[in-house]
């Protein structure tokens, strides 16, 4: 596998987008995550975002980070939100997400952030579980689904 750093308007991560939000709406049947995204919020040192390509140079995974600070969302200051993790269904259980996941933490940190956090939700189990086997631990909610019943946050000092 080969991680790199590309935009977050690059094809590939366009591509790889269009299925995270495709699996949002199998899981949650609510059409996708209505969060608004700006490509401008994954460059550095602001944000960073991430694919693996496999041995054929396929796009299989991707994870993004994006600076925020204290907001009428709930984010505090210094933190980094984690966004769009995602793998292909036949390329799951082989530890990219970890990869990502660790590979996230450290630009992050190296660019003065002092927090990751994320939201997910209770359809996905497996993103609670590599979380929260990661070191992360349940914070308050914040972002755009703070109030949705479904929604769950977490956070992990850098």
């Amino acid at each position: 596998m080969n991680i790199r750093r590309v935009a977050y308007d690059h094809p590939d991560a366009v591509k790889l987008d269009a299925e995270v939000q495709a699996e949002y709406d199998l899981r949650y049947g609510d059409g996708g995550d209505a969060t608004v995204l700006d490509p401008a919020d994954f460059v550095p040192p602001n944000g960073l975002y991430l694919i693996a390509y496999d041995e054929q140079d396929v796009p299989v995974a991707s994870g993004g980070w994006r600076r925020q600070d204290a907001n009428a969302q709930g984010n505090l200051d210094g933190d980094a939100e984690l966004k769009r993790m995602f793998v292909l269904e036949q390329m799951r259980g082989r530890g990219l997400a970890r990869r990502i996941l660790a590979a996230l933490e450290e630009d992050a940190r190296a660019a003065g952030r002092v927090r990751m956090v994320l939201e997910t939700g209770t359809a996905q189990p497996e993103a609670i579980a590599l979380y929260t086997s990661s070191g992360y631990e349940p914070c308050e909610k914040f972002g755009y689904y703070r109030f949705h019943e479904e929604s769950r946050c977490f956070a992990k000092k850098l």
